[in-house]
């Protein structure tokens, strides 16, 4: 079998490189969804999926399009940065799930965990909803980054300390739907 060349569209003055290509994605994404189909196996309610909007969209979608196990998709949405790109570190709840967590698993869905503020103040919150478990299952980690420690249940990528952008993430509402994840030439103000 040969291997088959990836075309990326090129990239703009904003951004300085690829840093994971669609396919490295698509095959880690179908791993998760391995695990979390080898993890829930046995469960008798639906997983619940809960994707933190706007930046899980499309891992989200195309993780449960990968996933056996029954389940369902929810969302939230919360923000900790404002209209700045450093974290306030104070978690505001900008729109809240639908569906009734209790007697659940809860699967946490989230593009990057930075600071970890975000994703402990999920993981609390869902905890006194009445659920069985809470997990997480993060796509990009910046270790480098965490002021609040957090364990990641289900991880995609470690990636250094670097603006990314692609698969979900953007800046100012530019490159979130490139299919690979980029380094964006960030400038601090």
């Amino acid at each position: 079998m040969t291997r088959k060349s990836i075309a990326i569209p090129p990239l703009t003055d904003e951004l300085a490189c690829v840093l994971i290509d669609a396919e490295t994605i698509d095959r880690r994404v179908a791993e998760l969804a391995q695990q979390i189909n080898h993890d829930y196996a046995n469960i008798k309610e639906p997983l619940i999926l809960v994707g933190v909007l706007k930046g899980s969209f499309i891992f989200l979608a195309d993780l449960c399009r990968k996933l056996t196990v029954p389940h369902v998709v929810d969302f939230i949405s919360v923000s900790s940065y404002g209209k700045t790109t450093n974290t306030s570190g104070n978690v505001r709840l900008l729109m809240d799930t639908r569906e009734n967590q209790e007697n659940h698993h809860v699967l946490i869905v989230e593009d990057i965990l930075d600071s970890g503020y975000t994703l402990d103040y999920l993981d609390r919150n869902f905890k006194t909803r009445g659920t069985k478990s809470v997990k997480n299952c993060v796509l990009l980690d910046k270790p480098d980054r965490h002021v609040v420690p957090v364990e990641i249940s289900y991880l995609g990528f470690d990636v250094p300390d670097v603006w990314v952008v692609g698969y979900g993430l953007d800046v100012g509402e530019k490159y979130r739907t490139l299919p690979y994840i980029a380094e964006y030439k960030h400038e601090e103000a």
